[in-house]
């Protein structure tokens, strides 16, 4: 075995194992493979180590290749490692990331930076985008981490262009701000809830409705960010490229579930709003899973009216539920996207569908009956 070789071993979803070759620690990464043995290196990776000791002794013959440039944005893969960058994203983003960075070392990772100055590789990568159009998000997350990748890069002189900056989403359900969870919804959830032993689960559904949080924000929500008028939290996932702080109006119906919340039985030490049923606090994954099995044994679907396709409701459109909330409550458009963190102009959408279209067709029923 080569003297120096930096090996990581990571646990895969799958149960397998996948390994993480680096040619010295802290050093760059020369070979990436699954399996439960020590992998050797190939004849590739035996290359980019005599590369990388070429590079430091004659730093000027340097050829840098794009899993290098990765190497630099998202360091050995870490808690702490990476760069400023990196390490800005949310834990729950770094993972997702990580998966399609990964797919990104394998398709490009040999090739040099010099290539990515060239236009033609917009083709290149469209054509590596629709190889994967059976998963549309995820090829869509695979040309995002490119595009943050190249602009990392060019930010520091690696490469010129960006030639991911204007590639168009595959993904065409991902503006669902017009989907909402109506009381049925919620009713059938509970109910459904309830059935299985999972009450608790609804506590989730209930705080989302009444405060909009997205699902990370849900399940970190302490009792010291609850105020006497208003919720106080630093929201963990950023919105354009910042991390708001988020005051939600504590309305009489939140004050209800909250002083209901308070007599869920937990662990001491304990501070979240919401506890599982063994009274620790949630993961996200661990509510989010939780959450979906309730959803999909409730069947609770959206239909698209436009293509006819049935969609599942996530946790994230009960946002849209919460916004119709603040418009009933007389909300100001403007005044409603501040606390959601959305356009006045989503905010404007949520209203002509779910609201003012509602109060005309109520408006038209009443002069009926009094026709009549």
């Amino acid at each position: 075995m080569i003297a120096g070789l930096h090996f990581v071993r990571k646990v895969r979803r799958n149960g397998g194992y996948r390994w993480y070759v680096y040619g010295w620690r802290g050093g760059p990464l020369i070979l990436m493979a699954d399996g439960a043995a020590r992998p050797k290196l190939d004849s590739i990776a035996l290359k980019k180590l005599a590369d990388a000791n070429e590079q430091q002794t004659n730093p000027i013959k340097r050829e840098t290749t794009l899993g290098d440039l990765l190497d630099r944005w998202r360091g050995g893969g870490g808690a702490d490692s990476g760069s400023p960058e990196w390490q800005a994203l949310a834990a729950s983003t770094r993972k997702t990331w990580n998966s399609q960075a990964d797919a990104i070392e394998k398709r490009w990772g040999t090739t040099p930076l010099t290539v990515w100055n060239e236009p033609r590789m917009v083709s290149k990568v469209v054509k590596w985008r629709d190889s994967r159009s059976e998963t549309p998000r995820a090829a869509d997350i695979g040309v995002t981490v490119l595009r943050t990748l190249l602009d990392f890069g060019r930010l520091r002189g690696a490469v010129s262009i960006n030639v991911a900056a204007k590639i168009p989403a595959l993904y065409k359900n991902g503006a669902r701000a017009e989907i909402i969870w109506t009381d049925e919804d919620m009713e059938s959830f509970a109910s459904q809830a309830t059935a299985l032993g999972q009450s608790h689960i609804t506590d989730g559904l209930r705080l989302a409705t009444l405060t909009g949080l997205r699902r990370q924000d849900l399940v970190t929500l302490t009792w010291d960010q609850v105020g006497e008028h208003a919720l106080h939290k630093k929201a963990l996932k950023q919105s354009r490229g910042k991390r708001r702080h988020t005051t939600i109006p504590r309305i009489p119906q939140l004050s209800l579930l909250l002083d209901e919340l308070k007599t869920r039985a937990r662990n001491p030490g304990v501070n979240t709003v919401l506890v599982n049923s063994f009274g620790q606090s949630w993961t996200g994954d661990g509510f989010g899973g939780s959450f979906n099995r309730i959803r999909d044994a409730a069947d609770i679907t959206h239909h698209d009216l436009d293509t006819g396709e049935q969609k599942k409701k996530h946790l994230h459109d009960v946002r849209g539920t919460f916004c119709t909330k603040l418009i009933l409550a007389n909300v100001t458009d403007q005044e409603a996207a501040d606390i959601m963190g959305w356009s006045p102009d989503q905010v404007a959408g949520i209203r002509r569908v779910y609201v003012d279209q509602s109060s005309v067709i109520v408006a038209i029923g009443q002069r009926i009956a009094r026709a009549l």
